[in-house]
């Protein structure tokens, strides 16, 4: 009986892997090609490989926000569709598209007039090695043709996601592998100036992520436009621009906490780089050595998370309320289950990649160090993970606002900056105390999971 409980049948998993399967392939494809961007550009050396690296900290903080505000409308997405609204699910994506461009529009701005000083955030004099002129430099140029990249990354989200809520998970994935091979492919060219190319370096490895970035709204919106009869949910789509007041207060009052949750998380996912950073540039080059390998390694079990957020959403806009009950404490448990797994293969595997980057052989074998740390919280993460998607489809998004980012702000984000400035550590104790605090967030989110709060049809 227990069993049954927790493991689901052959079609149990086929349903599941048949949603779960494209977000996966997607996201490990996109981590696989950010392992290989990373290694080109390290291999450029420290400076401009640390220069990229808080350059796309401070893009991941963009991109997080346009997350944040799309999965907010996208609660109402997944059980519009579960209800057979398609007028319904019409009316989200164009809220998606003009909460996008606006985000995007926001950040534009903020980059060209505060770049320096957001940049010069993350660069600290510490004896650790490294030029910080360099750095900025590098970063500078690094930044001002990734601006070109906002628009249409905003664009792609509001496509992608809706296509994701509905169902449709395989051509956002294919989309995604034609765009991160065009970067693969053009970061191989343009940085290191090979057949006609010229050696552009740093520049080129932004113009190689711009090219990816255009090319993927204009892929999948063709895409959309020769199945319209697959999205019966785009007719019409700029036929009236108006959405109704009531849908708009609906959409806001929901989404709102999910968009400043994921702005104050990825915020406050700097603020620890700029923590781990204040230890030199050494320490820079390996975090984001570490983290472009633990996103490799992790991507099945965050995948997951978005597998539970679409099938839970879908049962609960159906009124299937015990049936959403049984699936996510089934793949809760694959997701668990999952991070077992992947963490061991991190822990003794991760180290062999760090070894490929030319970069200083003190980043190299402190990357080890923290990729050993990642695996042995994997299973935490695969966890606080899954929770936080659970009581996301269910629209509790104030309290999943509370669980994520008034987490990150109120304990981790101080203990960082309080084990560095009060106590004094080195970063090899600061690191592994900072990634397990997230074993509270796993005690809380049982919990909550337990009581079924998330349990409810919002439309």
């Amino acid at each position: 009986m227990t069993k049954h409980k927790y493991i689901g049948d052959m079609a149990f998993y086929k349903m599941t892997l048949t949603i779960a399967l494209p977000i996966m392939a997607q996201n490990f494809i996109s981590s696989l090609v950010n392992v290989f961007d990373n290694l080109m550009v390290g291999s450029l050396g420290t400076e401009p490989m640390s220069g990229v690296s808080i350059v796309n900290q401070l893009f991941f903080i963009y991109q997080l926000a346009i997350f944040g505000a799309m999965s907010g409308i996208g609660i109402f997405t997944a059980q519009f569709y579960g209800k057979k609204d398609n007028e319904g699910v019409r009316q989200t994506l164009r809220f998606k598209l003009f909460v996008s461009l606006s985000i995007a529009l926001v950040a534009i701005l903020l980059f060209v007039f505060f770049h320096d000083r957001l940049i010069s955030l993350f660069l600290h004099e510490n004896g650790g090695g490294g030029n910080l002129e360099e750095t900025l430099s590098f970063a500078r140029e690094y930044l001002w043709i990734m601006l070109i990249s906002v628009i249409p990354f905003a664009v792609t989200m509001a496509f992608a996601d809706t296509m994701r809520e509905t169902g449709n998970t395989v051509a956002p994935m294919v989309t995604s592998l034609i765009a991160v091979g065009t970067n693969c492919i053009f970061n191989y060219l343009l940085i290191f100036g090979k057949l006609f190319f010229p050696a552009l370096g740093v520049k080129g490895a932004a113009i190689a992520t711009v090219l990816s970035r255009c090319v993927e709204p204009l892929i999948l919106i063709s895409f959309i436009l020769f199945k319209k009869s697959r999205f019966p949910y785009v007719r019409g789509l700029f036929n009236a621009l108006s959405i109704p007041k009531k849908r708009v207060r609906e959409f806001t009052i929901k989404g709102m906490p999910l968009f400043v949750n994921e702005l104050l998380w990825s915020a406050g996912m700097s603020m620890l780089s700029i923590a781990f950073s204040l230890h030199g540039l050494t320490v820079v080059a390996a975090h984001s050595i570490g983290s472009t390998v633990f996103n490799l390694f992790s991507i099945a079990c965050l995948s997951m998370g978005s597998t539970i957020g679409i099938i839970a959403g879908q049962h609960l806009g159906a009124g299937e309320h015990e049936r959403a009950i049984d699936t996510v404490r089934k793949l809760i448990f694959f997701s668990l289950t999952l991070g077992v797994f992947l963490g061991i293969l991190l822990f003794f595997g991760g180290g062999f990649i760090t070894h490929l980057y030319k970069t200083s052989e003190d980043s190299k074998e402190l990357a080890s160090y923290f990729l050993k740390v990642d695996g042995c919280i994997m299973p935490i993460v695969a966890f606080a993970n899954a929770a936080y998607f659970t009581l996301r489809c269910g629209g509790r998004t104030f309290v999943t606002f509370l669980f994520d980012s008034v987490f990150m702000w109120v304990i981790s984000v101080p203990v960082s900056f309080a084990l560095y400035y009060v106590f004094h550590l080195d970063i090899h104790l600061i690191f592994p105390i900072v990634q397990s605090l997230d074993l509270i967030k796993c005690i809380i989110g049982y919990i909550m999971i337990k009581k079924r709060i998330w349990v409810r049809t919002i439309v």
